[in-house]
């Protein structure tokens, strides 16, 4: 092959659709193209008109309009268009004209139509827009990762082993132990159908009844668990690793409507999950000391590495090292109150950011909090929470929680406080609301009670979910908030890049990308009068307002997972190579198709940003870069 020959295929090969394309069919392309330049300014492809080509772009810019003439994307190094001509009747239904001086290789339309019917990458790429390439990226990840794909019915394999939860504990025993199961569960007479009241595990016998000495007639429903966390049967098995990890749970019933299909324990879901981040948490809560689990959390940075190679989504990642961060917490708040003494009134420890929306990495700082009863005499009590705040913080820095740069964690008097006081804070920012205060208090609006009396919390989030929806005011300046950080997109489709200090030539992957998009989520969540913290429930719950459009949700949720994987991937591969991850990212660092669907969804938070100003009437926020 000849060298310019040699020079175009290995560009093309750094490019989608082209970059998974075999070596019969790329040297197909290169045989058969043609190479054009175009002045800046010059008409490229004209509205109507026919069209017999697939153009791709070497060098230069490209803008595309829509028939009206309104512009409609701009596009670079690496883009295709003329597609849609193609596909439609060998007619131009975008118009194209280069922006500025420009090299494209122009490639026939029977090689086109050849690599249409041969190569189904090459297919679903052409078929769909920039935003709907997204998608079809994602869907790749998912369908190579059986905990996306494999329901929670796959692990079931026995029939329930139940017993009335009049049984005795002896009997219990009994007939656990001849059915070879470490859960039984407990059923009360509800009519024609039995219907599931609780569950007993060995560790509830061990624990429970022989830790107690109680008589082997003691009814089992005396120490049963009840009000219990249950899975749907229609349910996938990730999703069941996830409500283990968030509620410490062991053993999740499967429900199908109102009965039983059967048990699921941790073992069954460890032989799909081998980066083992349930087993992390189970080993957290037997630490007896700080150091232990200082040990135990040099753990965290291989388990979130091993998730990450098994191709996890962002929401499986987020979800497991937030349930890692909670455990670390809970157990550190047991082991003050055993070093302490019980606390003089009741409280909640609460979560507060990434933690609380599920959506923590490996590189984070501790956002926590303390609702107290109202009984709370600061003068009686306040000494013993101070310790026990600062027992937890000083224990979370020990295990790689860095303290809060804000000073948003428990420690501070300030987010220690009654609940009567939480109530008012949160009332004052809505009713009340101040450019400034909003700004500092961005963080109190992802919350999750972790420790505790959690119904603290929950009260708090039912305060905001009413009162929220009904501000305008409130609404308006927290979206002006949610535009004071843009994506790294400029206005030729190019990176946007940190001109000084240490991240020179860089861009935050958080700060710019996954940020702004959980901020302005969140504005929606809020206006819908949703309880949810978690960006991609969010998302749920405002599509079932119809607030956005389905196909805009589908566009932000699409976005948020891949700018998310990007910084995720970016992380662990730091991580491999002995670094110190973080979230600045180099464009040249990014293979092809990561820096060239970053450019669809950088531009899918531009877009929804500019729906969120006009929606919100917020104007135009302080722009922080």
């Amino acid at each position: 092959m000849q060298a310019e020959l040699i020079d175009i295929r290995n560009h093309l090969a750094n490019f989608p659709p082209f970059d998974e394309m075999s070596e019969e069919l790329l040297d197909r392309v290169v045989s058969s193209i043609e190479v054009e330049y175009f002045r800046a300014g010059s008409p490229i492809l004209e509205f109507g008109s026919p069209n017999h080509w697939l153009y791709y772009i070497r060098s230069g810019a490209v803008e595309i309009f829509r028939r009206s003439g309104e512009l409609y994307n701009r596009i670079t190094e690496g883009d295709i268009f003329g597609q849609f001509g193609l596909l439609m009747h060998q007619k131009v239904r975008f118009p194209a004209k280069a922006l500025e001086d420009t090299l494209v290789y122009r490639i026939p339309e029977e090689t086109f139509r050849f690599l249409f019917e041969a190569d189904d990458n090459f297919a679903d790429f052409v078929e769909v827009e920039d935003k709907s390439r997204l998608r079809s990226a994602l869907s790749r990840r998912e369908k190579s990762n059986e905990l996306m794909t494999s329901r929670v019915t796959r692990l079931i394999s026995r029939e329930p082993i139940s017993a009335p939860c009049t049984v005795r504990l002896q009997e219990a025993a009994r007939i656990m132990t001849d059915h070879g199961v470490s859960a039984l569960l407990l059923m009360e007479d509800h009519g024609d159908h039995p219907r599931l009241k609780g569950i007993i595990t060995d560790r509830d016998l061990r624990t429970r009844a022989v830790t107690e000495a109680l008589p082997s007639e003691t009814p089992v429903c005396e120490i049963m668990s009840e009000d219990l966390i249950t899975i749907r049967a229609s349910a996938f098995i990730f999703e069941a690793m996830l409500t283990m990890l968030h509620n410490n749970v062991h053993h999740l019933p499967v429900m199908d409507k109102r009965e039983v299909r059967g048990v699921i324990a941790l073992a069954d879901i460890v032989k799909y999950e081998s980066q083992s981040s349930l087993y992390l948490v189970s080993n957290i809560y037997h630490q007896q000391d700080v150091a232990g689990l200082k040990k135990v959390s040099r753990d965290v940075p291989d388990s979130f590495v091993r998730m990450v190679n098994e191709d996890a989504n962002s929401h499986m990642v987020g979800s497991a090292m937030a349930g890692i961060g909670r455990s670390f917490t809970q157990r550190l708040l047991e082991l003050g109150e055993e070093k302490l003494g019980p606390p003089p009134v009741p409280y909640c420890f609460m979560a507060l950011g990434s933690m609380a929306r599920d959506e923590q990495l490996v590189v984070t700082d501790q956002d926590n909090a303390m609702i107290l009863d109202d009984s709370f005499v600061p003068d009686e009590h306040d000494d013993y929470f101070r310790a026990l705040a600062k027992f937890v913080s000083d224990g979370l820095a020990e295990c790689g929680y860095s303290y809060c740069t804000g000073d948003i964690m428990a420690t501070n008097q300030k987010w220690r406080q009654p609940l009567s006081v939480w109530k008012q804070y949160f009332t004052d920012w809505i009713e009340n609301p101040k450019a400034e205060a909003l700004l500092n208090s961005n963080i109190f609006f992802d919350l999750d009670g972790i420790y505790g009396k959690t119904d603290f919390a929950e009260e708090l989030k039912t305060l905001v979910a009413e009162k929220a929806s009904n501000s305008q005011r409130f609404l308006t300046m927290l979206a002006r908030n949610a535009l004071n950080r843009t994506p790294p997109i400029g206005f030729f489709r190019s990176f946007v890049l940190e001109e000084g200090g240490q991240q020179r030539k860089t861009f935050n992957l958080k700060r710019r990308g996954t940020a702004p998009l959980s901020d302005l989520i969140r504005v929606h969540a809020l206006a819908c009068g949703s309880r949810a913290q978690n960006s991609f429930e969010r998302l749920k719950a405002i599509g079932k307002t119809k607030l956005i459009l389905d196909d805009d949700l589908g566009n932000l949720r699409d976005a948020l997972e891949f700018i998310a994987i990007v910084r995720i991937r970016h992380q662990a591969l730091a991580i491999e190579e002995g670094r110190e991850p973080d979230n600045n990212v180099r464009p040249e660092d990014l293979s092809p198709f990561e820096r060239s669907h970053l450019k669809d969804a950088f531009q899918v938070v531009s877009n929804a940003q500019k729906f969120l100003r006009f929606r919100y009437n917020a104007g135009v926020g302080r722009n922080v870069q």
